[in-house]
């Protein structure tokens, strides 16, 4: 009999507050009235583009643009990239809303890819779609923080003529042998969105080395002509002609919200360790339920921990329900892959009516038993051995039993 033990009473969407830096910095903005990032006092460097100089350089890019959120990130990157209206484009049968609702939003077509077991890309399943769609572009999600093997991935998109572009709101300072994720593609796109790694409420960031993209995605995200004013962009020339031809879709970051964020890459790494030592704790303690598996991340992963995800193959979806409903009961927020509609934050594919139906067996086999939990920063390690106990008394009292 499980042993009786409190609720938990936590928070698993509260934060941690922004830095006092960041704080003081935001105040200032406020106090000046120049919000707008081309709005600048003579000699003065914005906050947007101070934002982009420092995060490039963390990143190791060569280019960073700061724009409205991730999702307007991807956007610009597939248009910036020459993604055209009923185009294919790949993606993860396994990814959230806005990956596909980027394609979209640009007329182009998700041609969905199979996931593995470990719920990352299958990437002879990957090689197999590029050839039968012609798709030239691949929109890689790093769903929940899972890198799949990158240096096969670019070698499979380099033999199929694929560019990549890495979504990897999930995967900021993760890294596959030393590599940053988002170092691998033609672009990254990332997200600074409040239950992100650095969290402005909205945002995002495009970092790449491929000046020509990165200046079409410039005029996209809405320069006015006044693209000089970036921290980390191309050298004037490169704009020559693509200023006059590059539409302006009005996506650019704010002053108010950059100097919220340039605080927080300091701390990024502190984080990260602090994220996977939360993750650790509680993957410790779920492998010791034979019927809990977690995904294998190999040594070449460098990953951060600021979710965790387990499976119950074979789990049926009455009992992933009840399971729900005793975590639930518990004070322990779990999200199920294998709900028929949306929940919350998450969804599967077959909900997004605005992508064609497709066959994705083994995915929709891994979804069915796939579990989500965040794991904030203002959790401590004693609340990740509490909530850890309370879903493995759930296991012994609902998967047991069924």
């Amino acid at each position: 009999m499980a042993t009786a033990r409190p609720p938990f009473t936590g928070s698993f969407t509260q934060q941690e507050p922004i830095p006092e830096e960041g704080i003081g910095a935001a105040l200032e903005v406020l106090r000046s009235g120049r919000l707008h990032r081309y709005n600048t006092a003579p000699g003065e460097e914005p906050e947007a583009a101070a934002l982009e100089r420092e995060y490039a350089a963390w990143q190791g890019a060569d280019y960073c643009l700061a724009v409205a959120s991730g999702g307007q990130a991807m956007q610009i990157a597939l248009r910036a990239a020459g993604v055209g209206s009923g185009e294919p484009v790949l993606t993860n049968a396994f990814t959230l809303a806005p990956v596909p609702g980027a394609i979209a939003a640009v007329g182009a077509r998700a041609v969905l890819v199979e996931i593995t077991d470990d719920l990352v890309l299958d990437l002879d399943d990957l090689a197999a779609k590029a050839a039968a769609s012609g798709a030239r572009v691949l929109l890689l999600s790093h769903m929940r923080g899972h890198l799949c093997d990158m240096d096969r991935l670019m070698q499979v998109a380099d033999a199929c003529g694929v560019a990549v572009i890495e979504d990897c709101a999930h995967t900021m300072g993760a890294s596959w042998n030393g590599r940053r994720s988002g170092n691998f593609g033609r672009a990254a796109c990332f997200s600074t969105q409040t239950y992100k790694h650095l969290n402005s409420g909205e945002g995002g960031l495009l970092t790449s080395d491929d000046a020509a993209l990165m200046a079409r995605a410039t005029m996209l995200s809405g320069s006015y002509m006044l693209y000089a004013r970036h921290g980390a962009g191309p050298a004037e020339e490169v704009f020559a002609d693509i200023r006059l031809d590059t539409p302006n879709m009005s996506a650019r970051m704010d002053n108010l919200r950059a100097a919220l964020l340039r605080p927080q890459i300091a701390v990024l790494d502190d984080r990260i360790a602090r994220w996977n030592a939360r993750h650790d704790r509680v993957a410790g303690h779920l492998r010791r339920h034979n019927a809990i598996r977690l995904p294998y991340r190999p040594p070449e992963e460098g990953y951060v921990g600021s979710s965790i995800q387990f499976l119950v193959p074979g789990i049926a979806p009455a009992t992933a329900r009840a399971f729900l409903a005793d975590t639930a009961r518990r004070g322990v927020e779990l999200k199920w892959f294998g709900a028929t509609e949306p929940a919350g934050f998450t969804s599967a594919h077959p909900s997004w009516r605005y992508v064609a139906p497709q066959s994705l067996p083994r995915t929709d086999a891994v979804l069915a038993g796939l579990f989500d939990m965040r794991l904030p920063l203002t959790f401590s390690l004693e609340d990740c051995d509490l909530i850890s106990a309370h879903i493995l008394d759930a296991a012994a009292a609902v998967l047991e039993a069924a």
